[in-house]
Order: structure tokens, then C-alpha cells, then sequence
């Protein structure tokens, strides 16, 4: 396991992940971490090593090995790492709302700056896909953007939402990087150089995410959620009511595979196996987690587990060698914990032992009263018979005034459901949901409404509490069912529908599939009450129980050609997605698309966007204008000082304090302007990221690169055609 191997305390408090380890020389660790007041805390341990040879030593105060930079701008983000291929000095690269700067820290200069509208929420260093040279990558308002050594702009592609961690790892083994990208919208993308290779869903806005072995990655979310991914399935995932600050792959008890370290508010820290989530390392801090990293901070040749706290508080852990045991303290907790968790199962198995007593008990007995009564307190049984079941339905309920999925539970013979918890994810806040009817309504039927915000596939696993009514005594039923991605979309038998309801949107493609394929997809992802069977042509209507829009497709049997009807690019990207990846595994695929209602507001958001940079130039070159007045009054009035010509002096100071007003008012413009801008090229990335999933591979990507030159070279007008035709 784990051991304290030092202690310092920075005297600092420290902001919640933004802290890294770097070697600004090559050689030596530092930790930079920003300040609650925007200042970047840099650490130095040479010096102090230098003054002790004790292994494990601690420092109350950080003293003269603590110097600080002053950006003088909002810091977000910040990470380190080697930009230069014929070095290995690490540099340090900061993200700010407008901005990214990286600075060599030893030679105390800038490397380069440059100005992103979308700003740097997150950053990440390294190489990606074919690209030779490393960059420094950032993700921002939908938006990544990839910068080499010397700021040249080298990657761009979007996302769905504000990005909100990055990571860089080879998932597929070919060598070559992936880019592993968190975002508000609940979604984990990971990109192999600008499409998408692997998407998932989750139940709230990602945290962080880390690589950790193979094909292994791990995830945290806002809500407490922590997991891990093997490619697209997930292996595990715990909860807690306190929330993962930062999660690091770390080899805890030297088996040759790492452990998943994560940092939670409460300053505690934990380790789980990668595989199964049990916790087999546990410390607490005196305040929450900041970071965690890994380097040889010790300067012993022995890389450390480094981890600090909000407060500045800095802790190092090594593995403990074969002959040496862990600290009395951790194993002490771990074995109360182990005890108590052995506790409870071992009750768990009395009572459950105690219930097969009875139930034999009963079986055995003579006594016909006992046969179908509720049980009291007093009894040592509750039993029901032996043939009671719990059947489910899922049952599309339209005609209520909000309609939804109905799941209905029923039993078979005159026992009743007397409460049911219903566990999935994406559905119910906290992930979960009890129906407890009163005592008054209870019966062997229970309907309850369940209504998806996402089109997603769910499992849903129910339990439900059976047993007589007023009975003290209940068993517990378990199923589970499965809710299809596509499950608040009803069938429509009667397509005589008004033209002006009709979807003006369309895509259009060609699948060069059987319509009888398409037919087994349908069933797959729609509840259905009757199963689609050979259809020689396809032309099918669904009304959307959210919003009662139509959603139409059409097939040609003979050609192959596919059409989507929809005034919703998302909802057709969706589509396209799991039809042609998830279900046929199309390498490629190229689509015509047409929807007048997002082309309309892509227009007006180019003309907004394009009026903006111009009020902006407008609003940069009178604060230019008044900035030299402002300089000039000021000399101006040091002369008149100087000479005590006290009327011009006060003159000169109202004059000054008029251009001030001026300029405070002018920033107030411009700092709303850039909102203003930010806000209109996230919704133009958005609709650019909604057109890329109207196609597959190599066409999606042509799509991404296409408009990254449309912006590039600031010519918006083009994106229109771009998302039409697929080309330029």
C-alpha cells in the first residue's frame, strides 16, 4: 500500500483543479498551481532537498522555495508539457476566457499568445493522431483548438457543448493518440484526430477524465459519480454524496496495473481497483482535494503519489517495498471497515436464512387460516404462493395531457404491489425513483409514467415490494427492462396530415441496404405494438410525445435511397448515428441535407457575428483614441502641477476624470460584446457539430475540416453550402 513519505505546506490557498507537475528544466519536478486571487504558485523543492538527506522529512512553511507570476487575467485552466520535439523542458501553458499563453518559466518569457474567442476551459498537452510535433490543446465553448511550439493553430474540431476536461491517450492501440473530451452536455467523446470515435452518455456534466491502462480510461462527474470505461463499456461506477475533484492512475500495491487515486471535496482521498471499484487505500486531508499528480518530488529516484489541498497543504505517498508494512493507522481503518462490511452481510445472510426457515415452515403447516392472510408483526412468516409473478409492460400513453412511457407492473393472483424503486440512469434526479401509493389506492397494478429528456437507450431495474394488503411481512421482486433509445417517438397508422405539420427538414442518403434491415432497426430502437415485417418500400410516421413533431422516414427498395423528415438537425443526426454506426457499422457515409430553420439562424447568427467584430473594431479604436488622451492629460497636468497652475491642474482632472467615465463605459460595451460574440459562435459550432453527425467517417470529417477554413478565413458565408452539399 501506501506511505507518507513528506509534507508541506504552501501556505496558499489553491484553486480546485489547477495544479500541475512539470520539469521546466528537464530535470527537476515543480508544482504550479493558481491562487484564489488569479497568481501562479510556483514550488521549487531542489532548494529544500538540498538542505536535508532525510527520506521523509516535513516543512511548516514553504519559505523561499514558493515564487509567484501575476497574469493579470482570469485564469481557468492550466497544465504543463513538452511542445518541442529536440527538448525536454516542459513549458507551462495557461487558459483564460479569451486567451492561451504559454511562458518558459527558466528563461522568465512568453513562448506565444494567442486570442480564442471560445476561450480555454481546458488544456492538455501532447501529440494527436499523425500530427509529428506536440500541442497544446484547448477546449472551449464547444470549440478545440490544437497550437504547435510556436502558436501556429494546427488542430480545430467541435463538440456539443462548453468542454470541460481533456485528456490524451492510444484507446486502440494503433499508436497513435486519441483525444478523450468531457462536456456539459452529459457526454464522454473521444476523437481520433477530428471525428469521433467513441461516444457515451452519462447522467450529468463530466468533472475530469484519465487514462489508465489499454483500452482503460476513468471518468467523474459533478453529481459524486466515478467510473471507469473499456472502450465503450463501462466496468464499474460508484457514487457518493461528495464530489470528485481530480482522479489519477496510480500502481498502489505494485501489481504491475494501476489503481484509480480519486480526490474528493471532503479531503478524503481513495483507491479502487481499475476492475471492480473496491476501495483498497483510504487518507484523509484537513480540507478538500485540489490535485493529484505523480513525479519524483522527493528527488529520491522514486516516483511519489503528490497530492494538495485547497489550503496548500502538500502530501507524498510512496509504495511500501515487499519487508515493509503499511502505516498502523490506514490498515487499522481498513479493517474496520472490511469487519463492518462482513457484519452486514453476515446479518443480511440470517435474515434471508430466517425467511426459508418460515417459508418451509408455512409450507408445512396445517393450519388452512395461515394460507392466504396478511402477517403481523408477531409472525414469523410471509409467505405468498408459490406461483405469484410480476409481469411489465412498457406502453406508450399519448393521451394524456403530458404524454409518456407508461411502465406497468401486475401481479397474478390477489397479492398486491405495495411500494416499487425504479433505478436508471438519465431518467430521475439522484438516478432513482420510489412509488409508494397510499394505503388506500394499493392493488396489484401500478402504473408509472416515465418520460426520457434524452433519446437514449435505458435499463431499467425494478424492484418491486409484494405481499398481502395490511400484511407486515413483503417479498421482494426484481426485473429489469430495457427502455430503446428511440422509446418517446408513437407510431402514427393515419399519415393524412395538414401540409403545413409536414417537416420541411430533410436528410437524404444511400444505404444500399435491404428494406428488411431497416425494418429490424426500427424494431430495435421504437416501442412498437406490433413488430414491422418485409416491407418492400418504407414509409413510416412518428410523432414526437415531447413536442408532437413528426418525424418521417422513407426508403426506396430498389436504390437504396434514405430519407429523414425532420425539423430537427439533432433529432436526423441521431438518427443517422445509430442507424449507420451503431446498427449497420457503415465506414462511411455521405449525405445531402436540407433544413431551412437552422440555415436561417446559421445566417443571422453570421450576420450578428460578423456585425459584432465590426463594433468591436469600432469600440477597440476609441479606447485606443482615448487611452493617448488620457496620457496626454495626464503629463499635461503633472506640468501644470509642477508649475502651480492650480486652475488648469483642477481643469486637466476633470477632463481626466470625464475620459475615465468614458473608458469604463466603453470596456462595460466591449466586455458585453465579447459575451454577445462567445454566445453566437458557441451556436454556430453547435449547428456545425449537428451537421458532422448527418454523416459518417471520412465525410463527417471533410465536413469539420471544411468549416474550420470557412472560419479560418473568416468566411462565414460559406457554411451554409458546406452543411447542405458536403462541400465547399
Amino acid at each position: 500500500m501506501l506511505k507518507t513519505v513528506f509534507t508541506i505546506n504552501l501556505n496558499e490557498k489553491i484553486q480546485p483543479g489547477q495544479v500541475a507537475v512539470g520539469k521546466f528544466d528537464g530535470i527537476n519536478p515543480c508544482i504550479v498551481a493558481v491562487t484564489t486571487s488569479d497568481k501562479v504558485l510556483l514550488h521549487n523543492p531542489l532548494r529544500r532537498s538540498q538542505q536535508t538527506s532525510e527520506r521523509r522529512w516535513s516543512q511548516p512553511s514553504a519559505g523561499t522555495d514558493v515564487t509567484f507570476l501575476n497574469v493579470n487575467q482570469t485564469i481557468r485552466s492550466l497544465t504543463v508539457g513538452c511542445l518541442k520535439t529536440d527538448s525536454e523542458a516542459d513549458v507551462l501553458v495557461l487558459g483564460t476566457p479569451i486567451s492561451i499563453l504559454t511562458y518558459d518559466v527558466m528563461n522568465n518569457v512568453d513562448i506565444f499568445y494567442r486570442e480564442i474567442p471560445d476561450g480555454a476551459n481546458a488544456l492538455v498537452v501532447g501529440k494527436i493522431g499523425s500530427i509529428e510535433s506536440p500541442l497544446a490543446i484547448a477546449g472551449g465553448n464547444c470549440a478545440i483548438q490544437g497550437f504547435d511550439a510556436v502558436g501556429n493553430d494546427c488542430y480545430w474540431t467541435v463538440t456539443g457543448d462548453n468542454i470541460t476536461t481533456l485528456a490524451l491517450w492510444d484507446i486502440d492501440g494503433d499508436q497513435q493518440n486519441e483525444l478523450i473530451v468531457g462536456s456539459e452536455d452529459y457526454d464522454i467523446r473521444v476523437f481520433k484526430e477530428e471525428s469521433i470515435f467513441l461516444e457515451m452518455s452519462e447522467t450529468d456534466s463530466i468533472k475530469c477524465v484519465c487514462p489508465l491502462i489499454g483500452d482503460c480510461f476513468a471518468y467523474a462527474l459533478v453529481n459524486g459519480t466515478v467510473g471507469v470505461y473499456s472502450k465503450k463499456e463501462r466496468l464499474w461506477r460508484i457514487k457518493s454524496k461528495n464530489q470528485a475533484i481530480c482522479i489519477l492512475g496510480f500502481d498502489v500495491n505494485n501489481d504491475g496495473r494501476p489503481e484509480l487515486i480519486t480526490g474528493w471535496s471532503s479531503g478524503k482521498i481513495d483507491a479502487r481497483n481499475m476492475e471492480t471499484g473496491e476501495v483498497i487505500f483510504k487518507d484523509n486531508l484537513n480540507s478538500s482535494i485540489a490535485a493529484i499528480m505523480t513525479a519524483d518530488y522527493n528527488l529520491d529516484g522514486v516516483v511519489e503519489l503528490v497530492v494538495i489541498s485547497v489550503s496548500g497543504e502538500i502530501k507524498g505517498y510512496q509504495t511500501n517495498s515487499g519487508t515493509e508494512r503499511p502505516q498502523p493507522v490506514l490498515d487499522i481503518t481498513y479493517e474496520q471497515e472490511t469487519i463492518r462490511d462482513l457484519m452486514k452481510r453476515k446479518q443480511n445472510l440470517l435474515l434471508e436464512l430466517r425467511n426459508y426457515e418460515s417459508n418451509v415452515q408455512f409450507s408445512s403447516s396445517t393450519e388452512p387460516l395461515i394460507h392466504g392472510k396478511a402477517s403481523t408483526e408477531d409472525d414469523h412468516y410471509g409467505a405468498i404462493p408459490a406461483d405469484t409473478q410480476l409481469k411489465s409492460a412498457l406502453i406508450l400513453n399519448i393521451e394524456d395531457s403530458k404524454p409518456s412511457v407508461d411502465l406497468t407492473l401486475q401481479t397474478t393472483n390477489e397479492t398486491i404491489i405495495r411500494m416499487v424503486v425504479i433505478f436508471a440512469e438519465g431518467i430521475f434526479k439522484g438516478e432513482s425513483h420510489v412509488v409508494h401509493p397510499p394505503e388506500s389506492e394499493v392493488s396489484g397494478t401500478l402504473n408509472i409514467p416515465l418520460r426520457p429528456p434524452k433519446d437514449m437507450p435505458i435499463d431499467l431495474h425494478i424492484k418491486s415490494i409484494v405481499g398481502y394488503k395490511g400484511s407486515y411481512h413483503f417479498h421482494v421482486f426484481e426485473l429489469s427492462r430495457h427502455l430503446p433509445r428511440f422509446s418517446m417517438y408513437a407510431l402514427r397508422k393515419n399519415t393524412n396530415f395538414p401540409e403545413s405539420s409536414k417537416p420541411k427538414g430533410w436528410v437524404n442518403f444511400n444505404l444500399g441496404e435491404k428494406v428488411s434491415r431497416i425494418c429490424l432497426w426500427l424494431n430495435r430502437n421504437f416501442l412498437l405494438v406490433e413488430e414491422f415485417e418485409y416491407l418492400e418500400n418504407l414509409d413510416v410516421t412518428f410523432i414526437s410525445l415531447r413536442d408532437n413533431k413528426l418525424l418521417i422516414f422513407e426508403m426506396d427498395g430498389k436504390s437504396g435511397s434514405f430519407t429523414i423528415r425532420t425539423n430537427s438537425m439533432e433529432i436526423a443526426g441521431q438518427v443517422v448515428q445509430s442507424l449507420a454506426v451503431e446498427y449497420l457499422n457503415l465506414p462511411d457515409l455521405s449525405s445531402t441535407v436540407d433544413f431551412p430553420g437552422e440555415i436561417e439562424n446559421l445566417k443571422k447568427l453570421i450576420t450578428k457575428v460578423e456585425e459584432m467584430q465590426s463594433v468591436r473594431a469600432s469600440i477597440d479604436a476609441d479606447i485606443a483614441e482615448n487611452s493617448v488622451a488620457v496620457r496626454s492629460l495626464v503629463v499635461r497636468s503633472e506640468d501644470a502641477r509642477l508649475l502651480r497652475e492650480w486652475k488648469m491642474v483642477k481643469q486637466l482632472y476633470m477632463d481626466l476624470n470625464v475620459l475615465n467615465r468614458e473608458l469604463i463605459h466603453e470596456y462595460q460595451i466591449r466586455s458585453h460584446n465579447h459575451q454577445d460574440l462567445v454566445d453566437s459562435l458557441k451556436q454556430i459550432n453547435v449547428i456545425i457539430q449537428k451537421a458532422a453527425n448527418l454523416r459518417v467517417g471520412p465525410s463527417k470529417t471533410k465536413i469539420v475540416q471544411l468549416c474550420r477554413l470557412a472560419i479560418k478565413d473568416n468566411n462565414l458565408n460559406s457554411l451554409a453550402r458546406i452543411i447542405c452539399r458536403g462541400e465547399a
